[in-house]
């Protein structure tokens, strides 16, 4: 799964809650797709996650929790296209 489709939630989320377009600054938009990269690491290890990223814009954080079953709820669309290991061996 492409990490742009998570970071978009993201952004669209804190766009609702802040008013704030974080996307127009592009060392934002960085730490954006880090935080996005570690919390897809994270949610293979564990249920559920928080999302924390500090001082977007105007110094206002942002922090949000995803498990697992919304994170693939989410994006089943793009789990769907890939084979099981056991429909590869079929």
């Amino acid at each position: 799964m492409r990490t742009d489709h998570f970071v978009r939630r993201f952004v669209n989320e804190y766009l609702h809650r802040n008013e704030k377009d974080v996307q127009a600054n592009k060392q934002a938009l960085r730490r954006w797709r880090t935080a996005c990269e570690r919390a897809k690491l994270a949610l293979s290890n564990a249920a559920q996650i928080t999302v924390e990223i500090g001082s977007s814009i105007e110094s206002i954080d942002f922090y949000t929790s995803i498990n697992r079953a919304r994170f693939e709820e989410l994006y089943s669309d793009s789990f769907r296209p890939c084979p099981s290991p056991s429909e590869k061996v079929l």
